[in-house]
């Protein structure tokens, strides 16, 4: 399909989920933090307050032992220093888990937009909590039967904003080759880098990620689709004054992130000028696609943009039922924003995808539903 100007417009076609087996269950969580700090009563009560009003209800985890007793759990803080997984042994885990759900979203996507593998032209690999080599866009060409010669592209290390970032990649890619069909796998293990840490950026941080994988087909579409996500005009900006704000290093015992609870008015000071910046004077976004990146996030921008509850409905939604998962959550929330819309038969709507990320940096694209 194009645009009335020739160019090609590219569309999300179809989008696969999937999570790990192990549900989380908030209140349970909670309950096993409170029992392991219980010599460090102004913890437990940090920990109650920020599990009960973060917006998480449920999560996902590939790591048995985070759903177990607190004694098996090896990820608590009362845990022993020499029982706490080592990086090496946390991206065992991610090596051996990250290929399976990355594997089922993907054949999902594929299903879902009609698309033949042998079709896929390029293939985008997202995540930022787990590497190893050949990577997952290696094995992923072995096991969906992609052609040898697919473009692999993988985005690593970007953190929250990466999912919306390889779509919009993609957009670009099919404004230069239309005839590309692209997939796209984000696939975080986030869980696995929870901290045996009773401070307070730790169990901030250990209250709201999750674990799950997304993908999907982007490319032009043809006259068998039908419900579908056209991808727009896109941007990228670095706020300023924020790099500080939201930290991913890799540490002795998984990934140290910090998390500042100045996030969501730095989006409320910076953001509204570059919405100004990006949105014409007849824009009237309907559809909001938001990164649930924390409940504050969600907030600030409804409050911002004055969007209704409905508006916000499918991060909200996403958020309390799968947490926050990284990069992969942004097509969770578009899986759900089109379901809902086709289940209501809806018409033609138009709207934005945004997510957040380390830089702090935003990623913003106009998206339509048709």
């Amino acid at each position: 399909m194009e645009s009335d100007k020739g160019a090609p417009i590219a569309s999300i076609l179809g989008i696969g989920t999937a999570v790990p087996p192990y549900r989380i269950v908030q209140s349970e969580v909670s309950a096993r933090l409170a029992e392991a700090l219980s010599d460090y009563p102004d913890s437990v009560r940090w920990a109650r307050r920020i599990f009960k009003q973060c917006g998480v209800e449920t999560r996902y985890t590939c790591e048995p032992s985070l759903v177990g007793s607190t004694a098996a759990c090896r990820y608590l803080p009362s845990s022993p220093l020499e029982e706490v997984p080592t990086t090496r042994e946390r991206m065992d885990v991610y090596k051996r888990e990250s290929m399976p759900l990355g594997l089922e979203a993907a054949r999902l996507a594929l299903l879902d937009s009609r698309a033949d593998p042998l079709d896929v032209t390029h293939i985008i690999t997202v995540s930022c909590t787990g590497q190893y080599l050949p990577g997952l866009d290696a094995l992923l060409v072995k096991e969906l039967q992609l052609s040898p010669h697919v473009n692999r592209i993988p985005l690593q290390f970007l953190g929250c904003a990466a999912g919306l970032k390889a779509i919009c990649l993609a957009r670009q890619l099919i404004a230069a080759a239309p005839s590309a069909t692209i997939l796209i796998v984000c696939v975080e293990l986030c869980t696995l880098h929870i901290q045996p840490s009773g401070k307070r950026e730790a169990l901030f941080g250990a209250s709201f990620f999750g674990d799950g994988a997304s993908a999907c087909i982007v490319g032009c579409a043809g006259d068998e689709h039908q419900g579908y996500l056209q991808l727009g005009e896109d941007m990228s900006v670095l706020l300023p004054d924020s790099s500080e704000e939201m930290v991913w290093e890799v540490g002795n015992r998984g990934f140290d992130l910090y998390l500042s609870p100045n996030i969501p008015r730095i989006l409320g000071q910076y953001l509204p000028a570059e919405l100004d910046r990006f949105l014409r004077v007849e824009d009237k976004p309907e559809l909001w696609a938001i990164h649930p990146g924390g409940r504050g996030i969600v907030d600030t921008l409804q409050d911002l943009c004055a969007l209704t509850d409905e508006q916000t409905s499918y991060s909200r939604r996403i958020l309390r039922d799968y947490g926050n998962l990284s990069s992969a959550t942004i097509l969770f929330v578009l899986q759900e924003m089109r379901d809902d819309l086709r289940r209501r038969k809806s018409g033609r709507a138009a709207g934005l995808a945004l997510a957040f990320g380390p830089g702090v940096t935003a990623e913003i694209i106009r998206i339509a539903y048709v």
